[in-house]
């Protein structure tokens, strides 16, 4: 989907790839400064997002409760960040991330919390792990992975 390529989101990935997420409530803040929620670009990236989903391009893998798909690896054109797209309404694979991670989580129905947070920005240091869940309903989420880098665990 052209609308959620690498030269699409060129402004949020070049932004990203800058901030400090060893400071996440920082980082948090900085981005939905930069790249408000409630803001056109921000809802355009859901618009594509839905948009691909109902199409059966984007989480056409995995099974309900969580489907996802690779947007694009970590390369030069994507400022190293990779991007992932994830439909969920129940609790994903324990995992870490080497280099942290950046979330925008958006709801599809009910009143759905990622890991307790509601939708919008939400930001994981360098070396954090957890059991990304989602209760109260289904988000799209758009995961950056600086470097690609996460570690599935076995929990």
């Amino acid at each position: 989907m052209s609308t959620l390529a690498p030269s699409a989101l060129q402004t949020l990935l070049q932004f990203a790839a800058e901030l400090d997420l060893s400071k996440p409530a920082e980082a948090r803040r900085a981005l939905e400064e930069r790249f408000p929620f409630d803001g056109e670009f921000v809802q355009g990236i859901h618009q594509s997002m839905r948009a691909g989903v109902a199409a059966g391009e984007l989480c056409d893998q995995g099974a309900d409760p969580v489907r996802y798909s690779r947007l694009f690896k970590a390369g030069e054109d994507s400022f190293g960040l990779s991007a992932d797209a994830v439909l969920m309404s129940a609790p994903g694979p324990l995992h870490e991330h080497p280099d942290g991670e950046i979330d925008l989580c958006f709801a599809e129905d009910g009143d759905p919390k990622f890991d307790g947070q509601a939708p919008g920005w939400v930001v994981y240091g360098p070396g954090s792990k957890h059991v990304p869940t989602v209760e109260g309903g289904t988000m799209l989420i758009l995961y950056l992975l600086p470097n690609g880098a996460i570690r599935f665990l076995k929990g």
